[in-house]
């Protein structure tokens, strides 16, 4: 393959957005440390897992985004490859399948590695599995997108968050605990946050296109409302997880992270025009990765 058309891959790819999608599997990890029951193996598989379906679920928004009219001349936001021509459709197509092929191959590896025999688990997070993969591909693709009616944000609450989170978690420890539903909402309110940006961004061209997102549904000065409790609210669960199971105060270092969040709130309310906003999709994803650090680091040291 070319330099040039594997560049064009990459950006297809986004690379960009993989931070954010680690950030909960990086939470299940830290809450196994915490627990004495991490192991780097499983740790790998769960990161190659996520990476193999993040790249999937962009691929598929690439392509589903440019037939249903998202991705055309009015949005204000980065172009993406299929709508300029860089990649044809069925080439795009083809790298879907090819992904659907990797998330299973990998997941599979990766549930044999961690529950082995254990049959009714094995099927029971193989199906999430395929859940995942299908909320991946249906966000944008299909004759009834979920992204397009505004259901986008509870499908990154749940996977980016509960999912993600605690799902993790059960795959080291092979068990549930409820505490963990706190960090696991902190991590997909801020998630949902990254993705409410973009909507805000991306505001009119969806309206055009008939993509129906909370901001669209609810207009911009509700959305900034909106946006300001995703963050309150995942700064709150955090902060209750904390009270809820203190042992040190070292477990309150999360707070670092809390003016960055702080800052993306207040750029997205005071900044109007698509091209200003942009920058904070990647600034809210780099927050959220740093809350996640800081949050597992306290619970260790």
């Amino acid at each position: 393959m070319k330099e040039g058309k594997i560049k064009i891959w990459m950006e297809a790819f986004r690379l960009r957005t993989l931070p954010l999608a680690l950030s909960c599997i990086g939470m299940g990890g830290f809450l196994a440390a915490n627990n004495h029951v991490f192991r780097l193996d499983v740790l790998v598989l769960c990161m190659l897992t996520t990476i193999f379906l993040q790249v999937l679920s962009n691929l598929a928004n690439d392509y589903g985004d440019t037939v249903n009219g998202a991705d055309s001349k009015e949005r204000k936001g980065p172009s993406r490859s299929v709508q300029m021509g860089k990649i044809t459709m069925n080439q795009m197509k083809t790298a879907i399948v090819l992904f659907v092929v990797l998330c299973l191959a990998s997941g599979v590896s990766l549930l044999y590695l961690t529950l082995g025999f254990n049959l009714s688990s094995f099927f029971f997070f193989l199906i999430l599995g395929v859940l995942s993969i299908l909320a991946a591909i249906t966000y944008t693709m299909g004759k009834r997108p979920y992204g397009y009616a505004g259901l986008g944000d509870f499908s990154v609450v749940l996977f980016f968050g509960v999912v993600g989170v605690m799902g993790t978690y059960y795959l080291f420890a092979e068990e549930v605990n409820g505490l963990y539903l706190l960090p696991a909402l902190s991590c997909g309110f801020f998630a949902t946050a990254v993705l409410n940006v973009n909507n805000i961004r991306d505001i009119e061209s969806d309206q055009l296109a008939g993509k129906f997102s909370i901001p669209v549904r609810i207009g911009r000065k509700n959305a900034i409302r909106y946006h300001w409790f995703l963050i309150g609210g995942g700064i709150f669960a955090a902060l209750l997880f904390t009270v809820l199971t203190l042992q040190s105060y070292a477990q309150f270092l999360f707070l670092i992270s809390v003016p960055l969040l702080v800052k993306n709130g207040m750029a997205v309310q005071s900044k109007a025009e698509p091209d200003e906003l942009d920058p904070y999709l990647k600034q809210m994803a780099l927050s959220t990765l740093i809350f996640v650090l800081t949050f597992g680091i306290g619970l260790l040291i």
